[in-house]
């Protein structure tokens, strides 16, 4: 059994005048040990991109995407219900021929024939592609449902409205892993359906390197242990919710995903989780000012799981006159406030680069490697390499580079809102 667990971590005390809260909120799953216990129900779908583009380079692309397909069906647990679909121009069922298959290994081996067969052609209509996952994940409710989705294009035979729609009709169904194929997709429209649904949204630049990233999306989901989990926030009468965010392991804000309890409490769904798993959520709360020497209780943090809410951990807000209490800084709010300004100044500085504007791009972007350098984001600091060349990452001193190969600047881009955790040794 998975239980959960929740930490807040704030600086309590306020200035006199203050009334602006915030505090990082550490949730915690933990397994009791137990191996063989029933699995929950699950299910699996894998939407493909078969649209004419994916035949393109000698069919390159399309090899790759069946091997990664089967490589993916083969490390779906017994058990599983799971679906693999084609997307073109619209959606159709390669495995099974209607509805869900239960793995074993006669169904996987089907599904790899029938795989084996696909053919690539037509156009690409996103929309309907996440209709036909949604109909898929209703045929089992209440089930873990989990999409891995693949495109290599942009969305371009249907309209905005029409995949907004779809959008809409698969919130709470599923969440989906969106993966966007070389560098001819389109970033916003993968992130939007990502952060809809839950999920996350990444380039795989080579046809080669969609086998690994198929392979550990779906082993990730068949880990899986909690269906529904959500971060219940209630705050007292006269104050404010300003935001709640994710911010680790990637940078989410899940504020519009609000669903109002009460007048004085929200839900905001946080997805199914495994059963060791942490996130880290900053939460700002304003709340009405109140005198020096004055304690008041900012938030009340309630998880809910599979429907039934438990305690978690309280957000205070106490007002000093004491300037060494009050200018505290907090270490996990300082590092995600750091974090959330990375990822803006890479979309300011690569959104410069575009317009041609090189001197503010420069700025912004020598302003990132200082933040990434500084809070040990190695991995950014790489992404970066590949835009930028930099002379002193400490100062954030950096040169444009002059040629810069667009699935480089995408990656970037993509990867901007993965964060690292902070350090609490």
């Amino acid at each position: 059994m998975t239980s959960f667990t929740a930490e807040v971590f704030q600086n309590e005390f306020l200035p006199a005048g203050a009334d602006t809260v915030d505090a990082v909120v550490t949730v915690r799953s933990a397994g009791d040990g137990v191996v063989g216990g029933p699995r929950p129900d699950s299910v699996e779908m894998i939407v493909i991109d078969t649209s004419g583009s994916m035949q393109e380079d000698g069919g390159r692309k399309m090899q790759a995407a069946k091997a990664a397909t089967q490589a993916a069906i083969d490390t779906i647990d017994d058990g599983v219900y799971f679906a693999i679909v084609g997307g073109n121009a619209g959606a159709y069922m390669i495995y099974p021929r209607d509805g869900l298959a239960i793995a074993n290994p006669q169904t996987r081996d089907e599904a790899k024939k029938m795989v084996a067969r696909t053919r690539a052609n037509g156009g690409t209509a996103i929309g309907s592609w996440l209709k036909a996952a949604a109909y898929l994940a209703e045929l089992r409710p209440g089930a873990i449902a989990h999409c891995l989705l693949l495109t290599d294009g942009k969305n371009q035979h249907e309209e905005d409205w029409v995949l907004d729609n779809a959008i809409a009709a698969c919130t709470g169904l599923f969440q989906c892993d969106a993966r966007g194929l070389g560098s001819d997709w389109d970033i916003e429209e993968m992130r939007k359906i990502a952060t809809a649904l839950l999920g996350t949204v990444d380039i795989i630049p080579r046809p080669e390197d969609m086998e690994a990233e198929f392979t550990r999306l779906t082993e990730a989901a068949m880990g899986k242990q909690v269906g529904s989990v959500a971060l219940r926030l209630w705050t007292p009468k006269g104050s404010i919710s300003e935001f709640v965010k994710q911010v680790a392991p990637n940078l989410e804000d899940l504020t519009v995903t609000a669903q109002p309890v009460n007048p004085l409490t929200n839900d905001y769904p946080l997805g199914s989780w495994a059963g060791e798993e942490e996130r880290d959520y900053h939460v700002r709360v304003r709340i009405p000012v109140g005198n020096v020497g004055d304690e008041r209780l900012a938030a009340r943090v309630m998880l809910v799981i599979d429907g039934i809410d438990q305690p978690a951990a309280l957000v205070r807000a106490i007002w000093t006159d004491d300037e060494g209490l009050s200018t505290r800084i907090n270490r996990e709010v300082a590092h995600y406030t750091g974090q959330a300004e990375l990822a803006d100044v890479i979309a300011d500085g690569l959104a410069a680069r575009d317009a041609g504007d090189a001197a503010t791009a420069t700025v912004k972007l020598g302003r990132a490697v200082q933040i990434a350098h500084q809070a040990g984001n190695g991995d950014t600091v790489r992404l970066l390499q590949k835009v930028v060349d930099v002379d002193d990452p400490g100062g954030g001193t950096v040169r444009l580079r002059r040629e810069v190969d667009r699935a480089d600047e995408m990656a970037l881009d993509v990867r901007s809102t993965r964060t690292v955790r902070v350090n609490r040794d």
